[in-house]
C-alpha cells in the first residue's frame, strides 16, 4: 500500500487516506449561507475520494467576512445547509471539516472576479474592519480598528459559539484558521501587531490570544473530535513572524491540546516568496519534529510527490487545494498511479475504474 493511502486515526476519528481537501474560498454566499454550489463542490471532492474535506474559511461573525460572499456561521440559520453537506461528506466515507476565520484588517473586500479590492467602510458591503493594530495590510486601504478588551472577548466568544454551530451541524474535525494575515496572524507576527497590552510586545503575549481561543473552543467541542490550526510558519519578511517562532509555538499548541497544524505561510505583508513544487514541506518538517502531527500544502499536485512526503516522514497529511479543483477525483487517480488497487470508488463509479 502506497503510504498516501494509510488510514490515520486522530483521537475518534480515522481517516481513510492522507489526502486532504484543503479551505478554499468560493466567495459564492449570500449573507454567510451555504447553498448547492457548497453541496457539489464539497461534495464531489469526498466522492473523489479525499479523506477530509475542509470548508473555505467559514466567517465567526459578519464582520470577520473576507467579503460579502464568504460563507458564515455565526447565525443558527446558517446549520440547517450545513447539516445537509456534512451528511453527504460522511456518506462517501470522507470526513467533513470546517476552517474556522476571522479576516481582521484582510476583510470588506470585493469579490475576486470584481477586483478584490478592500471595499471602504461607509460603501455598500463594506464595513471597518477590526485587528490588532490600527495599521492597514497595504497603504491604499483603510486603516483597521484596534480591537478594545471588550473587542478580543467578542472573538473568542464568537469562535466558541461557532464551534457550538459546528457540532450541531455534524463536523467532525475543527481547523482554525491563524494563518495567512488574518486576524489571529495578525495577533502573533511582529508586523501587525504593536500592542503595548497583555497582547502585544513579547512572543507569549502576542500567542495569548490564539491559545484563548484554542482554550474557548476546546471547552465546548467533543473530546474525541480532532482540532486543528492552520499557521504561517513564516512571513517572509525580515523582523517578521518565523519558522523558529512556529516551532516554540508548535509546542505550546501541543500542549494546549491541538491536534494537527497545517503548516502555510505567508499572507501578512506583501513579500517575495519563492515559490517551487512543495515549497512549504519544509515547515511541516520542522514542525512535525516538535511531536505534534503536520499538514503540508503548497504545490503538490503530483501522486508520487505527496506519497513520498508521507513515505519520508515530513507531514502526517498532505492538503491539496488547486489541484483537487483542476481534478476533484485526484484521489482516485494517484491510487491507479501508484498501483494501488485497494481504493474504494463509489459504486455509481465502478464501471470506469482503470484496469489494474
Amino acid at each position: 500500500m502506497p503510504n498516501l493511502f494509510s488510514p490515520l486515526k486522530i483521537k475518534d476519528i480515522e481517516f481513510r487516506n492522507r489526502i486532504v481537501v484543503s479551505p478554499m474560498c468560493e466567495y459564492s454566499s449570500t449573507d454567510g449561507f451555504a447553498n448547492n454550489w457548497h453541496l457539489v463542490h464539497l461534495g464531489s471532492r469526498a466522492v473523489g475520494g479525499a479523506s477530509l474535506v475542509i470548508t473555505e474559511a467559514t466567517a465567526i461573525s459578519p464582520e470577520g467576512r473576507i467579503s460579502y460572499g464568504d460563507l458564515g456561521i455565526y447565525e443558527d440559520e446558517h446549520i440547517s445547509k450545513l447539516k445537509e453537506i456534512t451528511g453527504f461528506i460522511h456518506a462517501q466515507g470522507a470526513v467533513a471539516g470546517i476552517q474556522l476565520a476571522h479576516a481582521g484588517r484582510k476583510a470588506s473586500h470585493e469579490l475576486p472576479w470584481n477586483g478584490n479590492a478592500q471595499i471602504a467602510s461607509d460603501q455598500p458591503n463594506g464595513w471597518k474592519t477590526l485587528a490588532p493594530s490600527p495599521v492597514p495590510f497595504a497603504d491604499t486601504e483603510e486603516a483597521p480598528q484596534e480591537l478594545d478588551k471588550a473587542g478580543i472577548e467578542k472573538v473568542k466568544a464568537d469562535f466558541k459559539a461557532a464551534a457550538i454551530r459546528a457540532v450541531t451541524a455534524g463536523f467532525k474535525v475543527i481547523e482554525l484558521h491563524a494563518a495567512h494575515g488574518y486576524l489571529l496572524h495578525e495577533f502573533y507576527s511582529p508586523l501587525s501587531n504593536k500592542r503595548t497590552d497583555q497582547y502585544g510586545g513579547s512572543f507569549e503575549n502576542r500567542v495569548r490570544l490564539l491559545l484563548e481561543v484554542v482554550a474557548a473552543v476546546k471547552e465546548v467541542w467533543p473530546a474525541g473530535n480532532p482540532l486543528f490550526v492552520r499557521i504561517s510558519a513564516s512571513d517572509w519578511t525580515e523582523g517578521g513572524w518565523t519558522i523558529d517562532d512556529s516551532v516554540a509555538l508548535a509546542k505550546i499548541l501541543k500542549d494546549a491540546g491541538v491536534d494537527l497544524i497545517d503548516c502555510s505561510s505567508g499572507g501578512n505583508v506583501l513579500a517575495k516568496i519563492p515559490l517551487k513544487p512543495g515549497y512549504q514541506v519544509e515547515f511541516a518538517e520542522a514542525i512535525r519534529a516538535t511531536g505534534i502531527l503536520t499538514g503540508a500544502v503548497g504545490l503538490i499536485t503530483d501522486p508520487k510527490q505527496a506519497d513520498e512526503i508521507i513515505q519520508t516522514g515530513r507531514a502526517d497529511m498532505v492538503m491539496l487545494a488547486r489541484e483537487l479543483l483542476r481534478d476533484p477525483h485526484f484521489p482516485l487517480r494517484a491510487a491507479h498511479e501508484l498501483g494501488y488497487t485497494g481504493v474504494k470508488w463509489p459504486v455509481q463509479y465502478e464501471r470506469a475504474k482503470w484496469p489494474a
